[in-house]
């Protein structure tokens, strides 16, 4: 598992809100508590609930150094933001799953629904650097302070939140923000090679060569962009909210003022040293791997 970087400062005497993984002191939560399938990049078919094959006693990987090797894409593009650390340590005080088997399904329910709210806090926590948003910030921090202190509720109330409610309001107003951020950068779409059909939300881009399309400013949320060659594209401005980007073609391209990029996409994608990335977000060691 790889791990993403990115801090929040909390409230004025709070401790900042880390939107990082730290794997040494998660319990292993995403390799037990998340469905795995072989043909997504893991290491095996298995169930919610069930610990991954090379999860070792201490909560390690037994694989880890031979994730590029194994071909386990899954693996290596993955990063919980710090839901992990946040669920073992703070929901449930340091319980270990294994010694307390009582809260192992609450805890792993737990988990899912708290890697929702960090990547809210993800997003939110970006759109209020948008310059273009300054007259809405205060939406943001009330709903970027409303996801923090779900964050902190009990396993129990975790479990009642009305998670797709908040996510509608959350989203609801990141496109709000998006929209203002790629106003002024969306000239006329340019149709899509080989299609007639202009870029636009949820696309099917599959394998589309995009060298040569304009997408400043380019809705791009939801997009399938899977194996699409972007090689030295500039994606100023382009909402890439959702954008499924496993094995695109990212060489060369700047990246670096795009929309709601995580650590996930970039991790999923290819890449080199010549890619320019948002500054919060790391460069994937595989990709020094993918280009030898």
């Amino acid at each position: 598992m790889t791990c993403g970087e990115g801090t929040r400062m909390g409230k004025k005497g709070a401790p900042p809100v880390i939107l990082k993984a730290d794997c040494d002191n998660c319990f292993g939560l995403c390799c037990v508590g998340l469905y795995f399938s072989a043909t997504d990049g893991f290491p095996a078919d298995k169930a919610a609930g069930q610990p991954c094959i090379n999860l070792r006693p201490d909560f390690s990987c037994d694989v880890h150094s031979e994730l590029l090797v194994r071909g386990l894409k899954g693996c290596l593009a993955f990063d919980c933001l710090g839901a992990g650390q946040k669920v073992s340590q703070v929901t449930f005080a340091g319980r270990d799953w294994r010694q307390a088997s009582d809260v192992a399904v609450n805890m792993f329910e737990a988990f899912v629904i708290m890697r929702h709210l960090y990547e809210l806090l993800w997003y939110l926590t970006e759109a209020m650097t948008f310059e273009a948003a300054s007259p809405d910030h205060g939406e943001l921090a009330a709903a970027l302070a409303e996801t923090e202190r779900f964050t902190n509720l009990s396993s129990q109330a975790l479990m009642g939140l009305d998670l797709a409610n908040h996510r509608e309001k959350v989203n609801a107003l990141l496109r709000q923000m998006s929209e203002l951020v790629r106003a002024g950068l969306s000239p006329e779409r340019k149709a899509v090679p080989g299609g007639q059909k202009k870029l636009g939300l949820g696309m099917d881009l599959i394998g589309k060569d995009l060298r040569r399309t304009n997408l400043r400013g380019a809705n791009l949320r939801g997009a399938y962009l899977i194996a699409a060659d972007l090689r030295g594209a500039d994606l100023t401005g382009a909402d890439l909210i959702g954008a499924d980007l496993r094995d695109s073609d990212l060489r060369g391209t700047d990246l670096s003022q795009s929309l709601f990029l995580t650590q996930v996409q970039v991790n999923a994608a290819k890449g080199d040293a010549r890619t320019k990335l948002p500054a919060r977000l790391v460069f994937p060691p595989h990709w020094e791997s993918q280009n030898r």
